[in-house]
């Protein structure tokens, strides 16, 4: 279970900056390796030396020692484009769908999800792939994220001045107007660009293979793999590289310098008849989790723990390059993740002898190599495997969906059964409480009435719970408070993936629990509304602006009923710049700094929809929820919120009010018992 975001130690700036690039360049391409298979398939069977060719070769008219060039092969032919008359499927494929999806998808992330941004990308993209002979990755990669990230700002420049009813006009012409003007900048400077670097890329390549010294890319690529940093190494070069050579000759070496699994299957056999205590009980399933389902990530506590292991990870990664070589092996297409069965169907007829016995070659030179540094190490403990895993985690910047098998726990100390549960904000006024009125219907819900979820400021924390439920900013600071408990981060308080998980890790330290009734959900209309909400604190249909603006507009709704001073709003901006309020489900919750409480005369909300979706530090909020409380009386209401806004009828029903009266009445049913 992905629980606990780590924050990486200092001094590694650098390193840092070089992981989130690799990040960011494998968030463009793995949403999309459904394609690169497909294309890798297709590729596969199709083309003239495709496995249809040489297995049933009389069935399609295919006459061995001939000029291929003279006969029709029927719809293999066609379909790989090697009749001569037309470019099939495989050509068009790697020239114009791969590059489009994956311009697409920079665009969309550069435009916080937008599809607008995609579309623009995607525009953008084609103008590229017209200017240059070669697949157009690259310059997918440089102008799809550019034209989402401009288009987003072009958007926020007039936002506010379009007339209402010209919004789609506007939209559609400048995006048609400001996509096609990124297409033809794509054609006349990112095409060539990319052809040049390419060619200078494939010269460097040709001449490290030319001289027999390709192996030694090993040096820089395993341990950047340890390192975290091979995404950037892997999609930013070796990929791209890779698919213009696949494209040529039918196969690329390049995709298994960083994906042949030997190495690590080698590292960690030697663990299991070599290694000691913990490392050597877990390196089992460690090995099988690697090899087969081609999770490398696996091995490298390993590698941390007794970092001299660098070095039969680089011998086996030389040795199964120079195997590849000597066999002119290689792969057709990405293989993702890197599992010999990955690697094996994308590996063309010719070279799965050469790519099997480089996979052999390199986990049995990884062995050996490890066997004998394990052997010659003198001391008597086995090495912390823990806080290898832990090390790990950090450089990686989040935590492993499968150290926890390393090591036996799954996030920290703490083992044993669950029975309280604390969510810890800044203040622990708004986003702790909602997120534990959620999180505590669920876990009762599940049949574990027992079990206590509660929320608290992270300042008033006691090392007592059994598992620490926080915004993922602020992880690392209650991680200072209780390190003995389980740590789970979030991004989204009203609907967290994570809080099905929570509930399957409880079910697993506290046995299957039993039917619980949950209370119904207070629905009510004819409560009062008490002075919570004044009408004077609800806003219809406000103008579309941006996140500053839209918590300034609640908290001076908040400070013209009296419910706050004014210096209140400053810390609702000052709580926003520490962790985001975006709760989920279109809403935000801003509210102040646990110091700003004296600031408070009375506990109050204010209600503000907006017609469009505004920004929220990257997601799309509908209504704004402004906060202010006194003492605690407040937490049940927060709660009383949180399960109005999980509740689609009662959402639909403030997002189709006329008047204020409607809220309230929606509202209304929101008062703490």
């Amino acid at each position: 279970m992905a629980t606990t975001t780590q924050k990486a130690a200092s001094g590694g700036g650098m390193r840092l900056h070089v992981q989130r690039f690799g990040t960011f360049l494998s968030n463009m391409v793995l949403p999309n390796i459904g394609a690169f298979i497909a294309w890798g398939l297709i590729t596969a069977l199709f083309i003239q030396t495709g496995w249809i060719t040489l297995i049933g070769k009389d069935l399609f008219g295919y006459a061995p020692g001939l000029d291929a060039g003279q006969y029709d092969y029927g719809f293999v032919s066609a379909l790989g484009g090697w009749n001569g008359e037309d470019a099939g499927i495989v050509g068009p494929m790697i020239t114009y769908l791969l590059p489009l999806l994956i311009g697409y998808t920079g665009g969309r992330m550069m435009y916080d999800d937008n599809i607008r941004g995609g579309v623009v990308g995607a525009i953008a993209t084609m103008g590229a792939i017209a200017g240059a002979d070669v697949p157009m990755f690259l310059g997918a990669m440089i102008m799809g994220p550019l034209a989402g990230w401009s288009m987003r700002k072009l958007d926020g420049l007039w936002s506010h001045r379009i007339r209402p009813g010209f919004e789609m006009l506007v939209n559609n012409f400048s995006a048609g107007i400001w996509g096609g003007f990124l297409a033809v900048l794509g054609f006349l400077v990112a095409g060539p660009f990319v052809q040049a670097f390419s060619d200078l890329a494939s010269n460097v390549i040709d001449f490290l293979v030319e001289n027999n010294i390709l192996p030694l890319t090993s040096v820089f690529i395993e341990p950047a793999k340890v390192l975290f940093l091979n995404n950037a190494v892997n999609q930013g070069i070796l990929t791209p590289l890779g698919t213009s050579e696949a494209a040529e000759t039918g196969k690329s070496i390049l995709f298994l310098l960083e994906a042949n699994p030997g190495p690590g299957l080698g590292l960690l056999l030697a663990f299991m008849f070599f290694g000691k205590g913990a490392a050597r009980a877990s390196a089992p399933g460690a090995a099988v989790i690697q090899f087969i389902g081609g999770i490398h990530e696996i091995y490298f506590p390993y590698v941390l723990m007794k970092p001299i292991l660098i070095l039969a990870m680089i011998a086996g990664g030389m040795s199964g390059i120079t195997v590849n070589l000597i066999f002119d092996s290689g792969l057709r297409s990405p293989a993702s993740p890197g599992s010999i069965i990955a690697v094996w169907a994308a590996a063309p007829p010719s070279s799965l002898l050469g790519v099997t016995l480089s996979v052999i070659v390199s986990a049995a030179v990884t062995f050996v190599v490890a066997a004998f540094l394990l052997k010659i190490d003198r001391s008597a403990d086995e090495g912390d495997l823990g806080a290898a895993t832990a090390d790990m985690e950090s450089r990686k910047g989040k935590r492993s969906s499968v150290a926890g098998m390393l090591t036996g726990n799954d996030a920290a100390a703490h083992s044993g059964p669950i029975r309280s549960i604390v969510f810890a904000c800044d203040a622990g006024m708004g986003s702790s409480a909602m997120g534990a009125s959620v999180l505590r219907k669920k876990i009762h819900g599940a049949g574990f009435p027992d079990v206590t979820v509660v929320n608290k400021a992270i300042s008033n924390l006691a090392d007592d719970y059994d598992l620490v439920v926080t915004h993922q900013d602020l992880t690392s600071r209650a991680q200072q408070r209780t390190g003995s408990a389980v740590h789970v981060s979030v991004d989204n308080f009203m609907a967290s993936p994570r809080y099905d998980e929570i509930v399957e890790l409880v079910r697993e330290r506290n046995g299957d629990g039993a039917t619980a009734e949950v209370a119904p959900t207070v629905t009510s209309a004819g409560m009062d509304a008490g002075g919570l909400l004044d009408p004077e604190s609800v806003v219809l249909d406000a103008p579309v602006e941006d996140r500053d603006a839209a918590i300034t507009r609640a908290g001076e709704l908040l400070v013209a009923t009296g419910a706050v001073d004014a210096s209140y709003v400053e810390a609702m901006h000052t709580r926003e710049a520490s962790v985001s309020t975006f709760m989920g489900n279109g809403l935000a919750i801003p509210h102040g700094t646990n110091e700003a409480k004296p600031s408070v005369r009375r506990t109050a909300i204010s209600f503000v929809r907006y017609p469009e979706p505004i920004e929220w530090k990257g997601k799309q909020v509908r209504f704004v929820v402004g906060i202010a409380a006194v003492g605690d009386d407040h937490l049940k209401l927060l709660g009383r919120i949180a399960e109005v806004f999980l509740d689609k009828e009662q959402v639909a029903r403030l997002e189709a009010a006329g008047s204020t009266a409607e809220v309230m009445d929606v509202l209304g049913a929101v008062q703490p018992a």
